[in-house]
């Protein structure tokens, strides 16, 4: 049975769209910058480049908890508290590091900022789930997903702005600016967030859009109250699927984020401005905006839901772009073309396991626990690589870059591998179901 849709629930769910979409954005305007700017930072303040590994390594570990604690909150606490706090608090953080020359201040409310930044996706997906009817996710979470592909590319953006010429016909140049303009642009998406965002018709009296046949569709049962105890998330937590789901996450948040925070830094060693690399860095980004769109557009019409097999077949697509790099990345623009590719297929991926995956294997309320549970485990992979990353680089900076890009093949060769069982798992759940 299909879902009544009036004209309210049409123009309030545009609302919850496009507000969690920006609103997404702003948790990467008030996350990204120190990534982009931690060359200049380190020039300014003394540091030596690979130090700042370990600021962003104890973001990455206070974001992989706060992954975990935020998807059991926000089945009580709701999806709106922790995107306001969760961005509000972050925020603050921004500010702060703006007038700081601490290395021990970065240090610690980066720690803090990735604690409150971990509230944002869980959020978010638990924020639209219950607006979306089972026969349009794939579609619609396709598209909504690039939001933090679009976050990245805002922050890289802003970025190089107040680092290159753009900053300086406003005599605002430098990281500061950096850091302070990208948190007032948060601030506003923070605003939208706060008028626009509701979490389920019901909350402006609207009837439910999400039906009992969607249960029909799940491969992991669960309760569905709002305030579930600790027996409950650990059913979801420990299931061999969720869990297998996390592994993979793995491998594709490390892929990400070591090109997330060591790309613009390694075009810089080649040579370019790090503006110019801000910009170059941005090839990945839109090609997997791109991806994602694809993605979802291939997983309604081609793969009839199939999740992971798409996946599985996106990987082996990133094994080609690494080989792509290894073998074609001569110069910096080649090296961005090749990284084009990686994005493309690696955001497929990405998107399903953390917004579309959770939800059709766990349904609307749940999906939002699982996100967290598969983004948590995930989030050990952007730690590993930031201090391995660290280390490759000291030294020899470029042997540092090619062992780099060799062992993210092996990595990428991995994911694929993960993918296999889930395929095997979920056919035999539909033949079940079926």
């Amino acid at each position: 049975m299909t879902a009544e849709f009036t004209r309210e629930h049409r123009a309030w769910r545009i609302r919850i769209l496009v507000s969690t979409y920006l609103g997404y954005g702003g948790f990467y305007l008030t996350r990204k910058v120190f990534s982009i700017c931690k060359t200049p930072i380190a020039e300014e303040l003394g540091w030596e480049l690979g130090r700042t590994a370990h600021i962003w390594t104890a973001f990455l570990v206070a974001y992989m908890i706060g992954q975990f604690v935020s998807s059991f909150v926000g089945r009580r606490w709701g999806p709106r508290l922790l995107l306001l706090g969760g961005l509000g608090i972050s925020i603050l953080c921004n500010i702060i590091f703006g007038f700081s020359n601490s290395y021990a201040t970065f240090l610690v409310f980066m720690a803090f900022n990735g604690f409150v930044q971990a509230a944002g996706w869980p959020g978010c997906v638990g924020a639209i789930s219950e607006w979306l009817r089972v026969e349009e996710r794939g579609r619609i979470f396709g598209v909504w997903t690039t939001n933090y592909i679009v976050g990245s590319v805002m922050v890289k953006t802003l970025t190089g702005m107040f680092l290159g010429m753009g900053g300086l016909y406003l005599g605002m140049a430098g990281w500061r600016w950096a850091f302070f303009g990208c948190t007032l642009a948060a601030t506003a998406l923070w605003w939208l967030l706060f008028f626009w965002q509701r979490t389920r018709p019901e909350n402006v009296g609207l009837t439910p859009l999400v039906t009992e046949d969607e249960t029909e569709r799940q491969t992991i049962h669960a309760s569905k109250e709002d305030k579930v105890g600790l027996k409950d998330y650990l059913t979801l937590a420990l299931n061999p699927l969720v869990l297998t789901m996390g592994a993979a996450y793995f491998c594709v948040k490390f892929l990400r984020y070591a090109l997330d925070s060591w790309l613009p830094s390694f075009l810089t060693i080649q040579g370019l401005d790090p503006a110019w690399s801000s910009y170059y860095s941005m090839g990945f980004d839109i090609a997997g905006l791109a991806g994602s769109i694809a993605t979802g557009y291939m997983l309604d019409k081609w793969f009839k839901g199939n999740w992971a097999a798409l996946c599985l077949v996106m990987s082996l697509g990133v094994i080609g772009g690494y080989l792509a790099v290894i073998f074609l990345g001569a110069s910096p623009l080649a090296i961005a073309l090749c990284f084009s590719i990686v994005g493309f297929m690696l955001y497929g991926p990405d998107i399903l396991l953390s917004g579309a995956g959770p939800v059709e294997i766990a349904g609307a309320r749940n999906g939002m626990v699982v996100a967290g549970i598969v983004n948590g485990l995930g989030s050990i992979g952007p730690i590993v690589q930031e201090e391995v990353i660290g280390r490759l680089v000291r030294g020899d900076v470029q042997q540092g870059m090619t062992n780099t890009n060799r062992m993210a093949l092996g990595i990428s060769i991995l994911l694929m591998l993960m993918f296999i069982p889930m395929v095997i798992r979920l056919k035999r759940a539909r033949r079940k179901s079926g």
